[in-house]
């Protein structure tokens, strides 16, 4: 049974993982027939925010802890993940991505990876294990694979600047299609950065999943 770890930056799409592309790529994964383990940082997360009014609380919320709820309990620190127990890695998106697991919600193509989250996407990269990346989470790519890995995050041409100015290929994606960047074992997709309901996100998590799955055989 092909085992993915599945990378998780909280729970809620404003402050941490986008929750419907979380449990969307968790289904999938269990159709196919393979194992997941949910991961998180052990951290406080950047910011909480009030997803009925979009307002910062104040509030301290561990990223951790937050990601539990999507996970059911069912979650490790990412210091506990070894790349070798695995045969793919996953990132669902959400802005705890651009806030928790990297700062490109406040510096754009200037931002900086977290440390940890950088060492488990370049462990996977050069084991040469397949890796996918939903929604906002391609930014990190040109950190990780370094300049001319091929990604999407659908047409947003401020976030396909960002992520050419930091060195990667940005390829205009519809929100049912996912992007390959064969010779990386790389597949990337809009998501909710394009994606309207739930069928929209599904349509391109199913193939983005199925084919993070074939090039782990």
């Amino acid at each position: 049974m092909k085992k993915v770890a599945v990378l998780l930056s909280g729970s809620g799409v404003f402050d941490g993982a986008e929750i419907n592309e979380a449990v969307l790529t968790l289904l999938h994964i269990s159709k196919h027939g393979a194992d997941y383990q949910c991961f998180a940082p052990d951290m406080e997360q950047i910011q909480v925010v009030n997803h009925l009014n979009g307002e910062q609380t104040g509030e301290k919320r561990n990223v951790l802890a937050e990601a539990a709820r999507i996970a059911r309990g069912e979650v490790k620190p990412l210091s506990e993940l070894d790349a070798a127990e695995f045969d793919a890695l996953i990132l669902p998106g959400g802005f705890g991505v651009a806030k928790n697991f990297c700062d490109f919600a406040e510096n754009g193509a200037d931002m900086r990876v977290n440390g940890e989250v950088l060492a488990i996407g370049k462990a996977f990269a050069e084991a040469n294990k397949p890796a996918g990346y939903l929604c906002i989470a391609p930014v990190l790519l040109p950190h990780i694979y370094g300049e001319g890995v091929r990604v999407t995050v659908g047409n947003d041409k401020e976030v396909a600047n960002a992520i050419e100015k930091m060195g990667g290929i940005h390829v205009e994606c519809p929100v049912d299609d996912i992007v390959a960047d064969d010779s990386r074992r790389l597949v990337t997709t809009p998501a909710y950065m394009l994606a309207e309901n739930l069928v929209d996100a599904e349509q391109g998590i199913s193939k983005l999943v199925e084919k993070v799955l074939y090039m782990a055989t």
